[in-house]
């Protein structure tokens, strides 16, 4: 039994089998799938974990209840690493009432076939638990169409108790919990760099709808944030409110990403001739990544996090260069907006790379352009290698410039 203050227990579960979050996104450290336990005079359930870990949930559900009922379950996300125990709940507890709004409930059918003992909340609709009452937030497209949030406040006196939101996957991070779950009692230093990993690969593109969120909840004294990822915040709640209000502002630091493909490192080279020229011209925060060894989520990351991004790769198939073309298409649908674009590419008897990034940037991106783009036949030569100094000192200038 873990709990988080009074009434309010965690009872989520940890995955460290899986190795790709969405059969996409690595997990080098696992994954919490994180649900909460309200034990009023009236007790609620506040979203469910992932179907494998039924046994080890419901054992963590009769730890607080014991043969008492279960009288609500809330549905933040539909999901189903979050929903996915939903009709073995409604098995062990029948009478259960599944409370969503009308999103959630177009799909609770289609996903589990529960049609019934459902009751439906608008935004600022209320339920009184007995010391303790929930608010709902309607967050559509943070980042599913359903999402909502619960605020968990008091209904009447209730010594120290203070308020809770439980936040869908909003506020979430990569990485199981060790053990604790409040922030305050862990060291939470590998969870920063794996929120941002997290937001820039499964919220990213939906920046306007967090900051809609973001303005629903400003009047909101939130004291814990009960995420369904990650690590139960309390102490750092406003840092993580700020990681979020950066992010889907899509605000960059000053710092450049150099991304790109080779195959017989002639590319590689000329990336590094440019990452070296912007080295000189001042820009202290600079990393690369060969888009064929790292894992695009890394890529998108550092892409959400810094401002100036130069991409470069090699004609294939009188195309473009197979991982580069996931690269940038990954990047157009994440709508990431306002970066600083470079672009340089090469080619052994047909050009194709820089012609087919240009369309890219034309008709996806749509990133402002810095500096003349480099086009290396074969291998570097005194004129080309001087272009990629140009490039890497005009990122470097412009970055400075802002």
């Amino acid at each position: 039994m873990k709990k988080i203050l009074e009434k309010v227990y965690y009872v989520g579960v940890n995955d460290r089998n899986k190795t790709l979050f969405e059969g996409l996104w690595p997990l080098p450290a696992g994954v919490s799938y994180n649900a909460y336990l309200i034990d009023d005079e009236k007790t609620c359930l506040v979203d469910t974990v992932e179907v494998d870990f039924f046994m080890p949930f419901i054992e963590n559900i009769r730890e607080v209840l014991g043969d008492r009922p279960l009288d609500y379950l809330v549905v933040n996300h539909m999901e189903p690493d979050h929903s996915g125990s939903l009709a073995l709940i409604r098995k062990y507890y029948p009478n259960v009432q599944i409370i969503g709004n009308k999103k959630t409930f177009d799909m609770l059918g289609g996903f589990y076939h529960l049609t019934d003992g459902l009751m439906e909340v608008k935004n600022g609709d209320t339920l009184a638990l007995g010391a303790l009452q929930l608010q709902f937030v309607l967050t559509p497209m943070v980042h599913w169409p359903e999402t909502m949030m619960t605020v968990c406040v008091p209904s009447v006196a209730v010594s120290q108790q203070q308020t809770v939101l439980f936040s869908g996957d909003a506020f979430g991070c990569f990485g199981a919990l060790n053990g604790a779950v409040v922030d305050g009692q862990m060291n939470c230093q590998d969870f920063w760099a794996e929120m941002e990993r997290y937001y820039s690969n499964i919220v990213g593109k939906y920046g306007t709808p967090v900051q809609m969120a973001l303005k629903k909840l400003a009047g909101v004294q939130v004291d814990y944030i009960c995420a369904t990822h990650g690590p139960v915040w309390h102490e750092h709640v406003q840092r993580v409110i700020a990681v979020y209000d950066r992010l889907s502002r899509y605000e960059a630091e000053p710092g450049l990403v150099i991304c790109y493909g080779t195959m017989y490192g002639n590319t590689e080279r000329a990336a590094e001739v440019i990452a070296t020229a912007a080295a000189e011209a001042g820009v202290k925060n600079i990393v690369m990544h060969n888009v064929s060894k790292t894992n695009h989520s890394y890529i998108i990351r550092d892409v959400f996090r810094y401002r100036g991004l130069i991409v470069g790769a090699p004609t294939y198939n009188t195309g473009l260069y197979h991982e580069m073309n996931v690269l940038l298409d990954e990047l157009s649908q994440k709508d990431i907006k306002g970066r600083l674009f470079g672009f340089f590419g090469s080619f052994g008897w047909a050009s194709k790379a820089v012609a087919e990034i240009q369309r890219w940037n034309d008709e996806r991106l749509h990133y402002d352009v810095v500096g003349q783009p480099v086009e290396i036949r074969q291998s570097l030569t005194p004129e080309t290698t001087a272009q990629c100094q140009a490039l890497g000192r005009a990122m470097a200038e412009r970055l400075a410039k802002e």
